[in-house]
């Protein structure tokens, strides 16, 4: 294995592009900004200056100019699709912001030009923060039995499909989608921003939709803005043939005659007279360390450790180190789900969705 850092470039300058800008600069023996691709030349110049690094008008000036062993594509969704098949066309290996292409059609053309030659990831972190990938490990070790149902009220579209085919482990068949969407007077009193000031309840939609894969069935909630309002409490439940995970409870049958209660357990740095620190130390289960925090000592927020996995994952993967962290085929089936979810809400009928080009997953591993 390779012990330089793995060398990266950026396309797009916006707020999620600091997110990895931030996290390589906290990790300089794995992870090194080369360059940045900024349409704009104003931008460009100011992308230069601030991140420290040369900042290229396109794709192909990049190309030319660096050859990274990853570009992330960070742009909006409506140029993504041709960021991300210029780069992989030109052989550089990509990892993609969410999602992928905006529509279905786009998403089927991305994948035509670019899907087999397997060298685009995407950037779903949501099942590496460190409570999910910890149930996430309870459902791979068999705790609960064969997981069969997947509840999620916590975040949206492809972001909560992927966590629920994730722990699943559900295919690439048709998935018959049935959604609503109901309006209701809420405060909100938080937005990306910080506080608003504002106590007053207005509209905020809430979509309600359930995902029959055949065997086994996922559960999407979402209320408007549910990511930054703390009036709306996150779930996430995790149903199996032989118990079930409910947020940081998990019941299940363990003998004859025997039903256990436990918990999943957090360790946090920081509290009353621990002088470490804050941070997250791992999350225990029995007594048994089922996630351990890969960046100990950087004092960093959940998404961030999520952030900094699925980056330091995409170095190893492109450097042929390690495996391939989310392919661009479970992206493609993950927000193919999520458009049906809002096609059904917006028409109150049942959608079902075919079996796509990208089934043939191993081509993208």
């Amino acid at each position: 294995m390779t012990t330089t850092p793995t060398t990266f470039a950026i396309a797009g300058s916006g707020w999620r592009a600091e997110f990895f800008v931030r996290l390589a600069a906290l990790l300089p023996e794995q992870l090194t900004l080369v360059g940045a691709v900024v349409r704009r030349p104003e931008a460009a110049e100011e992308a230069a200056r601030r991140w420290k690094v040369p900042a290229y008008l396109s794709p192909g000036e990049l190309v030319a100019a660096r050859r990274p062993d990853f570009v992330i594509s960070s742009v909006p969704w409506s140029a993504n699709p041709e960021v991300v098949a210029a780069l992989a066309e030109a052989g550089v290996r990509v990892l993609s912001e969410t999602p992928p292409a905006p529509d279905a059609d786009g998403l089927r053309r991305l994948w035509e030009r670019v899907g087999p030659g397997g060298l685009v990831q995407v950037a779903e972190q949501y099942l590496l923060m460190p409570g999910h990938a910890a149930r996430r490990a309870l459902v791979e070790r068999g705790v609960i039995g064969r997981p069969t149902g997947v509840q999620v009220s916590s975040t949206h579209m492809y972001h909560a499909v992927a966590m629920i085919r994730g722990l699943l482990g559900a295919g690439f068949g048709p998935v018959r989608v049935s959604a609503s969407r109901f309006r209701a007077p809420l405060v909100d009193p938080l937005t990306r921003d910080g506080w608003t000031g504002d106590d007053t309840p207005r509209e905020a939609a809430t979509t309600i939709a359930t995902l029959d894969f055949g065997g086994a069935s996922g559960l999407y909630d979402f209320t408007d803005n549910q990511w930054h309002n703390q009036l709306r409490l996150r779930r996430i439940v995790v149903r199996g043939s032989h118990g079930e995970i409910a947020d940081d409870t998990v019941v299940r049958l363990a003998g004859e005659r025997t039903i256990t209660r436990s918990a999943l357990v957090r360790s946090q740095l920081g509290y009353d007279l621990n002088l470490d620190g804050y941070d997250t130390e791992h999350i225990t289960f029995d007594g048994a360390v089922v996630y351990r925090n890969p960046f100990l000592g950087l004092r960093l927020m959940d998404e961030e450790i999520a952030i900094a996995t699925l980056l330091t994952a995409t170095g190893a993967w492109a450097r042929e180190e390690g495996p391939a962290p989310y392919p661009l085929a479970e992206a493609c089936q993950d927000h193919l789900i999520a458009l049906a979810v809002e096609e059904s809400a917006a028409g109150g009928g049942a959608v079902t969705t075919g079996v796509e080009p990208w089934h043939g997953k191993d081509a993208d591993r």
